[in-house]
């Protein structure tokens, strides 16, 4: 699955537990009707491809969906979901138009029919 959106904040690596386990969590913004703010997280190795990243640029992201149970002491039964991301790539913006006023189409030209007599259809202009 990919997510695309514009980057609203990309946090620092985590490290959590005993055994090194590395997270970095990424904020997208869709750019939709109503936008939604994404947390996309990235573990262990993956971290390191946010750090060519900024708030403000459009990415695209490979995500995968994650989900786990977890029982609390209580014997209650709880389920979490996760966004990983696995994957990231900029997109590129729309290149400027610049100040060049857009061409008319070809029929708002009136055809060059009129010849005065000493011209010939087919005379070239040099």
């Amino acid at each position: 699955m990919e997510v695309q959106g514009k980057i609203k904040l990309v946090g620092n690596t985590e490290t959590v537990g005993n055994n090194g386990f590395r997270k970095r969590d990424i904020i997208i913004t869709t750019e939709e009707q109503y936008p939604q703010h994404i947390s996309i997280q990235f573990v262990q190795d993956k971290c390191d491809l946010l750090n060519a990243y900024q708030p403000g640029q459009d990415v695209k992201i490979s995500i995968n969906l994650r989900g786990r149970e977890w029982v609390s002491p209580q014997g209650e039964t709880r389920y979490f979901n996760t966004i990983q991301g696995w994957r990231i790539e900029a997109l590129q913006p729309a290149a400027p138009q610049g100040n060049v006023p857009p061409m008319p189409p070809a029929d708002a030209f009136e055809p060059a029919t009129n010849f005065s007599n000493d011209q010939k259809e087919d005379d070239l202009p040099f």
